[in-house]
């Protein structure tokens, strides 16, 4: 009965295989699985009619297996697994005694093992043993080590005035490094980390009414003695950093609750500001500020003490990089167009667009303790909510600060602003806050339609939330505060992710992204094509476009600048540089001179595949920077599933979908874009070390597909049903695109692993010194295997002055530490939830180092949700 069951099984997957091999032999893929199929075949005939044989033939047929899968593959652990961990099991399976017994030729005494057995028995020792040592070799690692020399380096650095023990910004100051200067914590010590306080919000991503992509991205502020943290629904906390005590909590109440047609819900931080701060009191002098509201009558009385105004930016002259995408203000506006603005209805909905929120917040009145207004509102907290505000809160007590925006302390973000739909438009990540001003990007929707709202950058007094400028990326030489009933530029591209900004030069940096459609730009202005997916330079006080730099050319895979800009001086021949570091989603890092946007690592033009839809083009080169982290580009070879039949289901997938490589266009027949719109980094960004002058990141590879469907107008549905958002249906567009991972039907990606690394980079050089395969599938499993596949990840690192990096955002419920020095993982903790946040450190008053993590999962990762903030520190 036993061998029977086994005939079965084995007669099924040799069909499967054999008629999947004829399919892809046809697609022009490899022909190894129709024969793999017929051998299995024959050996469930061979069982069914109890022949020893059978045995035998399996035997032969593993080895063969074995040996094409290191032809393919060479001793690539988990890709040779995919190829031959079910064959062997059922080998394993055919060598128990039942089995054995039963084959024998008719009217022959039975017998137990012989020689077909033994030939099994040694096929299936020389796949352990391949496999054995397959295990320990590290194909995909690239070791290495900064030398002690580079590790010992300890220059003055720019701070901005940021205290060594506090986290005063998303990247702890402006410059958005995400470094520490704290050493308390070191790769000798870093295993005696202890939790040190466990928090819990109590607010908690709702699988039944809250968008999928309701995610816990926030990053820790810490000063003087508080952590500021926000929730996915823009709740501001305040806690003891020492003891995770509960100090106050500001609830906005929001006026629009998520509905259909909101995509995010997420807040990655709150910004800070000091009005008592050298740079605000000069601020405040020099601009003779009108400011009326809470804490602004102390800062003008104060004029004796101020220190010089920040220098602002000499224009540079016009430049043209080697990939000829450094343009200048005077180049990028050239040929402007204006547009009418506005529409009484959207096309997405039908609805007329909603009125604004009442940006007047009513708590309950024993929901944060009462504020005197005045002197508590001199230090002030900025959050953005996802209703389209912007409010203005007191440091000390939580509560709002009058006179910003109003009496309530609220800017309204929906003012001027085209097309709006409640869950259309909000900002997402801390904003930038200068001496002056408080500067605000925002999301829009991707891909719903072509008439979406507009993604202007604004700048508001940081006092009196007075619009100071805007910059509308469709005209981009009209920064002037928008007049009263004028609307922005509809579906103008927009900057959602976390800004940096340089006092010295008194420059913003914005990582931009596109229009909608993402997929299609067949309809995109001269101006839209400057400025999208490229990171640009903002006067601060002006709004004006100093300098932008493109990352993709005419970018047709969503591949947005989705992090945060980190500035850092390098030494280049000798000389003192300014620097910019831009990660892409594409996988390049471009080292910039953040005066001018010009490249100080080499970038060069390379060639790349055409073939666009009908209407759209493609462009003929795209940037390829010294410091790459493009992977290897996918092969029928590279496909890989838990066994050979969904290995096969991928290889057939490979060949039915275009892939040329990276940019790889959009197409009706469907296209494999690799890496994948998740990013190789995203908004997570990297840390860069200013005194090492290194860089420590986390790179990730998924490929994703993309196809195009043509509309039959510009309303009707195609790859959504009624009811559902309108995600990717590019209304107004001739295509609508469907959007998905990669996968075979087990969810497994159809690419092999690795899928996540962290690495080390000379910045000075552009070398990758190491790279690491990163991260377990624990918690992507059915079965909690801790195996080091290396899995993907969202959230970005930190680096500290003690050499040790942090990192929480892989895929398993860990926050790691790695020696600085080597990329080598000296520590984990276990997380209660997935950990898709970048962490902060700082130093408590008791004299500790603390590191704070957030687990509170992410929606479109499918990791736990969570609602904990986590302290760690060495033991007293």
């Amino acid at each position: 009965m036993f061998t029977t069951l086994m005939s079965i099984i084995l007669m099924v997957i040799g069909l499967a295989l054999g008629g999947g091999g004829i399919w892809l032999a046809w697609l022009g893929g490899s022909w190894f699985f129709i024969a793999l199929g017929l051998a299995l075949l024959a050996c469930a005939f061979l069982l069914w009619t109890r022949r020893p044989a059978a045995l035998a033939l399996y035997a032969a047929t593993l080895v063969v297996t074995l040996a094409w899968s290191v032809w393919e593959v060479g001793l690539d652990w988990w890709a040779l697994s995919a190829r031959g961990t079910l064959l062997v099991i059922i080998g394993i399976v055919l060598m128990i005694p039942p089995v054995v017994r039963s084959l024998h030729p008719q009217g022959m005494p039975r017998r137990r093992y012989g020689l077909p057995s033994a030939a099994l028995a040694a096929s299936i020792v020389i796949a352990g043993l391949v496999a054995a040592f397959a295990v320990r070799e590290q194909p995909h690692d690239t070791a290495g080590a900064f030398s002690d020399e580079r590790m010992q380096q300890s220059p003055v650095i720019k701070t901005a005035g940021v205290p060594d023990g506090e986290w005063q910004a998303y990247g702890r100051t402006p410059y958005g490094r995400r470094y520490s200067p704290l050493g308390q914590i070191t790769p000798d010590n870093v295993a005696d980390l202890q939790v040190a306080w466990h928090y819990q919000t109590g607010q908690v991503r709702n699988a039944d009414t809250d968008p999928v992509e309701t995610t816990y991205e926030v990053t820790p502020l810490v000063v003087a003695d508080t952590m500021y943290v926000c929730t996915p629904f823009s709740t501001v906390i305040a806690l003891d950093p020492v003891t995770g005590e509960e100090k106050w909590r500001f609830d906005p109440l929001l006026k629009q609750p998520p509905t259909a047609t909101t995509q995010h819900m997420t807040c990655r931080g709150v910004s800070y500001f000091d009005g008592a701060s050298d740079a605000a009191r000069a601020a405040l002098t020099d601009t003779g500020s009108a400011a009326t509201g809470a804490g602004a009558g102390p800062i003008a009385a104060d004029t004796t003490e101020t220190a010089a105004a920040p220098a602002a930016a000499g224009t540079p002259q016009a430049t043209e990089t080697p990939a000829g995408e450094a343009r200048l203000a005077d180049e990028s506006a050239a040929g402007v167009t204006t547009e009418a603005a506005g529409v009484a209805e959207n096309v997405v909905t039908g609805q007329a667009a909603p009125s604004a929120p009442n940006p007047r917040v009513e708590r309950e009145p024993a929901s944060v303790p009462a504020a005197a207004p005045g002197a508590d509102c001199i230090r002030r907290i900025f959050v953005p909510t996802s209703d389209g505000r912007l409010i203005s809160i007191s440091a000390e007590t939580g509560e709002i600060c009058p006179g910003f925006g109003g009496e309530d302390g609220t800017v309204n973000l929906w003012a001027n602003m085209p097309n709006i739909t409640p869950g259309s438009a909000y900002s997402t990540s801390p904003p930038v806050v200068t001496a002056r001003a408080v500067i605000v990007g925002g999301t829009v929707n991707d891909n719903a339609s072509t008439t979406s709202p507009s993604g202007v950058i604004r700048a508001y007094d940081v006092y009196t939330g007075e619009l100071l400028w805007n910059f509308d990326s469709k005209k981009p030489d009209q920064t002037a505060p928008i007049a009263e009933g004028e609307t922005y530029s509809e579906n103008a591209p927009n900057s959602w992710s976390v800004s940096s900004y340089d006092p010295e030069l008194n420059l913003v940096y914005l990582p931009m992204g596109n229009q909608s459609p993402d997929q299609y730009g067949g309809n995109r202005s001269a101006e839209v094509e400057a400025i999208s997916s490229s990171v640009i330079a903002l006067d601060a006080d002006t709004g004006e476009l100093r300098w932008t730099y493109q990352t993709v050319h005419h970018d047709l895979w969503d591949m947005d600048v989705p992090a945060q800009p980190s500035l850092i001086d390098l030494t280049i021949d000798g000389a003192a540089v300014p620097a910019l570091v831009q990660p892409t989603k594409q996988g390049e890092i471009f080292v910039l001179d953040r005066r001018t946007g010009e490249p100080i690592l080499p970038v060069t033009e390379a060639p790349a595949p055409a073939g666009a839809v009908e209407g759209d083009t493609t462009a003929p080169t795209q940037p390829i920077s010294t410091i790459s982290f493009n992977p290897k580009p996918l092969t029928e070879a590279s496909m890989w599933g838990a066994t050979p039949l969904d290995t096969l289901y991928c290889r057939i997938r490979f060949n039915q979908l275009n892939y040329e490589g990276r940019y790889t266009p959009p197409s009706e027949r469907g296209t494999i874009v690799y890496p994948g719109n998740f990013g190789t980094f995203n908004w997570g960004g990297v840390a860069v070390d200013p005194e090492r002058q290194v860089m420590f990141a986390m790179p990730v590879y998924l490929a994703f597909t993309s196809q195009m469907i043509k509309r039959p107008d510009d309303t009707t549905r195609v790859v959504t049903a009624e009811g559902q958002p309108v995600f990717n249906e590019n209304l107004g567009s001739p295509f609508a695109a469907k959007m998905g991972t990669f996968t075979s039907p087990t969810g497994l990606p159809c690419q092999q692993p690795p899928w996540g690394y962290v690495a080390g980079v000379d910045l000075t050089s552009g070398k990758t010194v190491y790279q690491h395969v990163n991260g377990t599938v624990r918690d992507l499993a059915p079965v909690p295997l801790p195996f080091e596949m290396g899995v993907p990840g969202i959230g970005g690192p930190i680096v500290t002055k003690g050499g040790v990096a942090f990192l929480s955002g892989t895929l398993d419920y860990y926050v790691r530490g790695y020696d600085l020095q080597t990329g080598a993982e000296i520590w984990r903790s276990r997380l209660p939830a997935g950990g898709q946040a970048t962490p902060a450190t700082y130093l408590g008053r008791d004299g500790r180092q603390y590191l704070v993590v957030v687990a509170g999962g992410h929606g479109s990762t499918g990791t736990k949700a969570g609602d904990s903030i986590i302290a760690y520190a060495l033991p007293n």
